[in-house]
């Protein structure tokens, strides 16, 4: 019997209501919905190189190495439900979401199954997160690089079987709206530009005084869909404000602004488009995938 013991991250997601679909849909509708939403939570997993362990009726229990895949995961899975599933399927219901725990911690895996305590705490987790919730502990929050700690929040302290102690419990942010926006960033007074190219491979936008907000990321809604792994779904937004484009950073893994004057690294902040440059995401220039190069007029 191979069994060995290590630190994981311990993952539990679940479809909020499920049971609910059944009475509203109808089996084989329901059931259909439930299955693709499974589904896109794997894909999930996969892409941020988990490991599956189990399906368990409408819920996934997957591990992690460490505590940023596991918490990256849990967001795309969030995201691609609340995004993508709609377009997969119209009779999902638009508050359709996920409730998910996770706990980093010493775990043993034994012929393809995970044990121990860290899968107790992650399940407790998952059992105290409501729809849409994300929620995981101290432990796991303080193990995020500080880059990604700024997405979570503290909670509570609860008890946890088998801890003697009381367990800090925080939620982990993923709606744009639910991020607080930090604005370091100064913003010129005196330059002003009339319009914003921003060409992406074949697809070219012209923003002017009187454009909406367009959005950059990997989301199929995004205004600019990029290709690249390092953004978030919704990665950046640019709006033209009192005869400026400015670019605000909303993403996980931060935004960088490069121009003949040097870079800008952006995290939950905001800077003016100035002259010509790139956009790149989390990543700067020399080591990006992909870039949206920008030209102001």
């Amino acid at each position: 019997m191979n069994r060995t013991t290590t630190n994981l991250a311990i993952v539990f997601a679940s479809i909020s209501g499920s049971s609910r679909l059944y009475d509203t849909l109808g089996n084989t509708v329901a059931r259909n919905l439930i299955s693709q939403c499974l589904t896109l939570m794997i894909e999930q997993v996969k892409s941020s190189r988990g490991t599956l362990i189990k399906t368990i009726g409408d819920e996934i229990m997957c591990t992690f190495e460490d505590a940023r895949q596991a918490v990256e995961s849990c967001i795309d899975m969030q995201e691609a439900v609340h995004e993508e599933l709609p377009i997969l399927n119209p009779n999902a219901p638009a508050t359709m979401s996920l409730q998910i725990g996770l706990h980093l911690g010493s775990a043993i895996l034994e012929s393809g199954d995970v044990f121990g305590n860290a899968v107790n705490v992650a399940a407790r987790m998952a059992g105290l997160a409501k729809s849409a919730q994300i929620i995981t502990t101290r432990q796991t929050m303080e193990a995020l690089p500080s880059s990604m700690q700024y997405r979570t929040r503290y909670l509570d302290s609860v008890f946890v079987k088998g801890k003697s102690d009381l367990v800090e419990i925080f939620e982990v942010t993923w709606q744009p709206e639910d991020l607080t926006r930090v604005t370091t960033s100064v913003i010129p007074s005196d330059i002003k530009f009339a319009s914003l190219e921003l060409p992406y491979r074949e697809q070219v936008i012209r923003l002017d005084i009187s454009s909406k907000v367009v959005i950059l990321g990997r989301s199929q809604k995004a205004d600019i869909m990029v290709n690249d792994r390092m953004a978030s779904r919704e990665h950046a937004r640019i709006e033209c404000r009192r005869d400026k484009f400015v670019l605000t950073d909303q993403s996980t893994n931060g935004t960088y602004v490069t121009t003949t004057e040097g870079a800008v690294y952006l995290r939950r902040e905001e800077t003016a488009l100035i002259g010509h440059g790139t956009i790149s995401f989390g990543r700067d220039i020399n080591d990006a995938q992909e870039v949206v190069t920008f030209n102001c007029d």
